[in-house]
């Protein structure tokens, strides 16, 4: 039982200043959560228990968030001392312990965040559900038989089940916001070169990536976005600071914004009649908020050619990336991966990527950056896009896994899955899931607002007026630890 189970960050965080709540009580109530909800959504995979508490005495009362439990994915970043398998049989049966933080984690630590533990992950992030071989599926609070999403499922899991109330991830195809719909969840991938990838990396799949986290409220991702955001040394990518903080767009008139409408899915798939019935709902919620919307999107989402060329491309480069993260295993562990320590699609695509020459893959990056620029045209004349997250409900458990004879079936599921996110890390746009409705099964049903690149204002401001008009932080899973 948590007795903060109900509370954002921010409201936690409030109690520790008022002096109604230490940071021990905090995490106490998010250890007892642990204990009582962990073992039914398999979101917790490395415990940090005893150290949590030893750092919550510790912690500086004048942080933003003093005290105030968080978890981090097993992959998107390293915390020094504790385990990192990033989904993977090899690291795992190797033991391996990182030797260094990632800024951004260590960035959240001085904000006063105390990480109770790491949460679970597919291996490498490959395929948008949680179910690795490594450590078993995390079930989704609102039904234990469905799929958190992916790969931030683990810290999707956390959060939706009242354990912490925010939860780290990192989105290179939708993993932030995925989970964030599945698990009815805000889930903001912010725009490329905001957030710091180091120090070690200095980018992840050519720029894909992006890193943030999953929260109940848009206040705490908002808050958590200011404190994080700003380049480290070296970064290859840069983007404007904001005019004013993030959090200020809150309960601020963000102005008559020019809102574009689609009921479709970027790559043609047919979107549930429910998801679809939530997005043209919610283009009506903001009309009537006096934003000027229209039935419209970009071109290229539905367009087969434009796809086929831009898919084409990303199947030349992806496996590449892979091939990287499979020699890392080696450097890490002093030991080569084989095809019995990492999953079949995982070597599938591995050894597919070896075959790809050099000049191949920098033709495919130049393909990738020709064809965003396209796409992001459109923002010319709009401001935001509106769309469904994902255009199907959260997938039942068991749909991704690699077949016997064919190891990249989970990859082809996925395909559908990811239609209306890739493109948008592919842009290194600004992009954004909010649990705007649920389904009659009582599934979460997320919708997607898509700004210009470095436009996260825009989004925090929408996403904050739809949360007034139709409130969802007060809604609770099947599975929670209140």
């Amino acid at each position: 039982m948590n007795p903060f189970a109900g509370l954002d960050a921010t409201a936690q965080a409030d109690l520790v200043r008022a002096g109604e709540a230490t940071p021990i009580d905090l995490v106490h109530g998010a250890i007892d959560a642990a204990d009582d909800v962990n073992p039914s959504v398999n979101a917790i995979i490395h415990e940090r228990f005893e150290r949590a508490l030893d750092e919550a005495a510790r912690v500086d009362l004048s942080a933003p968030f003093p005290g105030v439990p968080i978890v981090v994915k097993d992959l998107d970043g390293t915390l020094a001392g504790e385990p990192y398998h990033a989904g993977t049989r090899h690291l795992k049966e190797h033991g391996y312990v990182a030797d260094v933080s990632s800024w951004l984690f260590e960035r959240l630590q001085r904000a006063g965040f105390i990480i109770i533990g790491k949460t679970n992950t597919p291996e490498f992030g490959l395929v948008p559900t949680t179910e690795p071989e490594a450590y078993g599926p995390s079930r989704n609070p609102w039904d234990p038989d469905r799929s958190t999403g992916g790969s931030s499922g683990g810290s999707a899991a956390a959060v939706a089940a009242g354990i912490v109330p925010i939860g780290h991830a990192g989105d290179g195809g939708g993993s932030i916001r995925i989970p964030a719909s599945a698990c009815g969840l805000v889930g903001l991938k912010p725009t490329r070169g905001r957030v710091t990838l180091g120090p070690v990396e200095t980018e992840a799949w050519g720029g894909l990536v992006a890193r943030l986290v999953v929260s109940r409220t848009v206040r705490d991702t908002a808050a958590v976005l200011d404190i994080v955001s700003g380049p480290g040394l070296g970064d290859p990518y840069g983007v404007a600071a904001p005019d004013r903080p993030f959090l200020a767009e809150i309960g601020t008139d963000p102005g008559r914004l020019r809102v574009g409408f689609t009921t479709m899915s970027g790559d043609g798939t047919i979107v549930d009649a429910q998801v679809a019935a939530a997005v043209q709902r919610t283009a009506e919620v903001l009309a009537g908020l006096g934003h000027d919307v229209t039935e419209a999107a970009p071109p290229e989402l539905g367009d087969a050619g434009y796809f086929a060329e831009l898919s084409g491309h990303f199947l030349t480069a992806f496996p590449v990336w892979v091939s990287q993260s499979v020699d890392d295993l080696a450097i890490r562990t002093g030991e080569p991966a084989t095809a019995d320590t990492v999953e079949p699609l995982t070597w599938a695509l591995a050894e597919t990527g070896r075959g790809v020459s050099g000049v191949a893959f920098a033709d495919a990056m130049d393909g990738i950056r020709v064809l965003s620029r396209r796409l992001q045209a459109w923002w010319t004349d709009f401001d935001v896009l509106l769309c469904a997250t994902i255009p199907e409900l959260p997938p039942t458990l068991g749909q991704f896994g690699a077949e016997p004879d064919n190891p990249l079936s989970g990859m082809f599921r996925a395909t559908p899955v990811v239609g209306n996110t890739m493109p948008f890390n592919i842009t290194g746009q600004p992009a954004m899931s909010v649990p705007i409705a649920s389904s009659s099964e009582g599934l979460p049903i997320g919708v997607q607002l898509v700004g210009g690149f470095g436009r996260e204002d825009h989004l925090v401001g929408l996403a904050a007026q739809l949360e007034a008009a139709v409130p969802w932080a007060a809604r609770r899973p099947a599975i929670w630890a209140g």
